[in-house]
């Protein structure tokens, strides 16, 4: 198998290689970038030097791939207000028709000579353990890498990337929760290629700790509170994969990492080396589902399915997917509790945003049981006693339980009514709001939302066929 996986291998290299016209392409457009960013902050008043970081500084980018990061190193005594009131005027200069985003502090995106371009304030500290904005890192990542990547570590980086792309999990934003690229970079290092990182994958029983630098006798010593300062919250090292920074012993790089997304790795790392094939490196969408399909899907399957619809929140995505899958927890939690039994969830997001669940049980009956304590323990056996007792003898509604309160398996038991008996009513109810929601995703809500039932979710292909499709033909 060797032969086929070498073969395989080797066809992907040519294909995400950059060619040379493509390399000078880059190098002049880059250049040409960085002057324009140097004339932009000459007038400052402070000193700063321009730094390209990224796998365009690193020469590990996929061909085709247009994407220039370019970071503006400000003094380390500069107020925050300045650095980010500085980066933005240069990122105005440099790249007019660009758009302003938002990390842990606003930089510039936009275009530049038919590249996509990232221009980053950030501080230029001594070491990145002294860092005061997580970006502060991202240059001594870059220094890190060039010292080590050779050529051929280069090339199988980027098969290593084309691979984790077609899986599905390539990129580190909190939607797909997956490797980034300094990530890959460091494991394909680590393990010294791509095959040997797949070969070590497949065997992986998590949780994995990898430490390129050594750094465990530093990690015992380090505070842990400098990370907690500058927003991450990636000390506990409690993750699937753990890859201790080379240049900073606080901080994993795998913190983003989600263990399904570390399983899926060493799934298709399995079948690679079982069966080498080059549609393992190409992403796989499948076809949109219309509305019959879903209709047909949800029939086929004998569940109930139920959606809560809404608004999506004006957030960037790194804001917006835990915010909707902390509201995705709650919903499932609650339903389960209240006996609804969810069967399987997801989440959907682009203008509008969906919380879609499967239940296997559609209705619950107008009455639940509540036990209360062993009739043994008298105090409080005879306080829940009187109470549900007190209860039945005020109640003028016979349709309006409870029953009881009587004897059961020693202890007492009532038998009272359900406030919600189909998982409709308590999703269209108030008292949805009580359980834990995202904050932005609350108030979305609070503005308006629909509840979806049974074939009323068939609509969602309009916005979401392929994540249905995903759904109603899941893969590892």
């Amino acid at each position: 198998m060797t032969e086929e996986f070498d073969a395989v291998v080797a066809a992907v290299r040519d294909r995400v290689t950059p060619d040379d016209e493509e390399r000078e392409r880059l190098r002049a457009v880059t250049e040409r970038l960085t002057e324009r960013t140097e004339a932009a902050t000459a007038d400052l008043p402070v000193e700063t030097d321009v730094v390209l970081v990224g796998s365009t500084a690193r020469g590990t980018w996929l061909a085709g791939d247009r994407d220039v990061d370019l970071f503006v190193r400000f003094p380390a005594d500069l107020d925050r207000e300045d650095l980010e009131a500085y980066g933005l005027q240069v990122g105005r200069e440099v790249l007019p028709d660009g758009r302003e985003e938002y990390a842990e502090h606003p930089y510039t995106v936009g275009e530049f000579e038919g590249f996509s371009v990232d221009l980053v304030p950030c501080y230029d500290v001594a070491d990145a353990t002294a860092i005061q904005s997580a970006v502060d890192r991202t240059p001594f990542h870059t220094a890190y890498l060039d010292e080590r990547l050779d050529d051929d570590i280069a090339a199988d980086v980027r098969v290593a990337k084309a691979f984790l792309k077609g899986i599905g999990v390539y990129g580190a934003d909190l939607k797909t929760r997956g490797f980034s690229g300094y990530l890959t970079e460091l494991l394909v290092l680590e393990y010294g290629g791509f095959r040997p990182l797949l070969e070590a994958a497949a065997d992986w029983h998590p949780p994995v700790e990898i430490d390129p630098a050594d750094h465990a006798a530093e990690r015992e010593t380090a505070s842990p509170s400098r990370n907690d300062e500058v927003g991450t919250a990636d000390l506990a090292f409690d993750d699937p994969l753990v890859v201790i920074d080379p240049t900073d012993p606080e901080r994993n790089v795998a913190a983003a990492l989600s263990a399904a997304n570390v399983a899926r790795l060493q799934h298709y790392a399995r079948e690679s080396l079982a069966d080498p094939r080059e549609d393992l490196f190409e992403p796989d969408d499948p076809d949109p589902l219309d509305a019959e399909a879903v209709h047909e899907a949800v029939v086929a399957r004998g569940t109930t399915p139920v959606a809560v619809t809404f608004d999506a929140p004006n957030l960037v995505d790194d804001q917006l997917w835990p915010q909707l899958r902390k509201s995705r927890r709650g919903i499932v939690a609650e339903l389960d509790r209240r006996g609804f039994d969810v069967f399987r969830s997801a989440t959907f997001a682009d203008d509008r945003a969906a919380i879609f669940l499967e239940l296997a049980v559609a209705d619950r009956p107008a009455v639940e049981r509540h036990g209360g304590p062993p009739v043994h323990v008298r105090d409080h056996a005879r306080g829940f006693y009187e109470k549900y007792a007190q209860i039945g003898d005020d109640s003028s509604d016979p349709a309006s339980p409870p029953y009881g309160p009587f004897v059961a398996d020693g202890r007492y038991v009532v038998e009272r009514a359900r406030e919600f008996t189909t998982a409709r009513d308590f999703l269209a109810s108030d008292a949805v709001f009580e359980v834990a929601l995202g904050a932005h995703v609350e108030s979305a809500l609070e503005a308006d939302y629909a509840v979806l039932v049974g074939d009323d979710v068939a609509a969602l292909a309009d916005d979401f066929g392929v994540e249905l499709a995903r759904y109603f033909s899941p893969k590892p």
